[in-house]
């Protein structure tokens, strides 16, 4: 279960502040730690302020303040040095394969090799190593921080694009191509192919990981609305954005099932498309009622083969696929997890 986090607007316009952490507290000593939330020109930067209160000096109050910068060092050491408190005296080798990676520190593969490399530089490294079979077991922790480290930074900068109120759609269409697993765990790599037809050019086209069908994805702007209010009825129904793209998914949908199914795509006959499903993203969820959640997820399950999500939804899906990855299962489970068909399962 995560903390609840809470950010409050502060006296001056560029700072929030959120709920203080208490980190000691005894009959004449308490010490708190306060986070805040500094508005900069590119991104917001947290700074913390660790304050100190003397309860038997009349709550006399010392305190010191770290920047990001200095956050970020304070907690790779001590993730680092947590690893290591069972442990006996000596030296050792901290490999980041246990999820804490941050995309700050996550490392590219130039900057593993030469810190390997330095590393075997180190007097008697070697000759410690000769003989022990730490290959696959390296090989592994390497992949699996390498591969946290590309998850966890594109969950950040899917957020950062939402936080900021970026609209422009061909960042999303970016983003959305070279992080297809978003989607879900059916899907694999996204298809080059875009035209389907004469006139008709698709957004995204995903193959399933069992049988390689497509399914294929409508990106709109996350500044359009996704549901409207009835009054008079008392009843909410699709915005006429979403109405559009729906119909839009409509055509798609005929045309790959008569022009494609199970024959292919004229310039691409592996690219098949039997009984194709369509998934709108559009809008933002953020800030809804609980009400809005049970119309959405009402208005969808009366579509066939079309679903509408928000943006909001597109990365709490993303956050859970590197949750996933984070704290795998054991082997028995992930042999046998079902490969998710839509987006039920997420967290909204």
């Amino acid at each position: 279960m995560s903390d609840r986090i809470h950010r409050r607007p502060a006296v001056s316009p560029q700072v929030d502040y959120g709920d203080a952490v208490m980190l000691h507290d005894t009959d004449h000593l308490l010490i708190e730690l306060v986070p805040f939330f500094i508005a900069r020109s590119e991104d917001d930067q947290l700074a913390c302020k660790i304050v100190r209160y003397d309860k038997r000096a009349g709550w006399q109050e010392t305190s010191i303040s770290l920047q990001e910068p200095a956050l970020r060092k304070l907690h790779d050491s001590l993730t680092s040095h947590l690893l290591i408190t069972k442990e006996e005296s000596g030296s050792y080798i901290v490999l980041r394969a246990d999820g804490s990676v941050s995309s700050e520190s996550s490392l590219s593969l130039d900057q593993v090799a030469r810190a390997i490399s330095d590393l075997l530089q180190t007097d008697g490294i070697v000759e410690h190593l000769v003989g022990v079979d730490l290959g696959a077991e390296l090989a592994h922790a390497l992949r699996t921080d390498l591969r946290l480290g590309e998850l966890h930074e594109a969950v950040s900068e899917l957020a950062t694009y939402l936080r900021r109120g970026t609209a422009d759609e061909s960042i999303y269409q970016g983003w959305c191509e070279r992080h297809s697993w978003a989607f879900g765990n059916a899907y694999v790599v996204n298809d080059q192919v875009r035209s389907i037809s004469a006139g008709d050019r698709i957004d995204l086209l995903l193959p399933r990981s069992l049988g390689g069908f497509r399914d294929l994805i409508e990106l709109k702007r996350p500044d359009m609305r996704i549901l409207v209010y009835d009054s008079s009825h008392r009843s909410w129904h699709w915005s006429a954005e979403v109405s559009r793209a729906i119909g839009q998914c409509h055509r798609y949908l005929d045309v790959l099932h008569s022009e494609v199914g199970l024959s292919g795509i004229r310039d691409a006959p592996d690219v098949i498309a039997y009984h194709p499903r369509a998934t709108v993203v559009i809008g933002r969820s953020e800030r809804w009622s609980e009400q809005q959640h049970q119309a959405l997820h009402g208005l969808n399950r009366r579509l066939a083969d079309i679903s509408v999500i928000s943006y909001d939804h597109l990365l709490a899906q993303a956050r859970q696929t590197l949750d996933l990855v984070r704290t795998p299962d054991s082997e028995d489970d992930r042999a046998v997890r079902p490969e998710s068909e839509d987006f039920d399962d997420v967290p909204f």
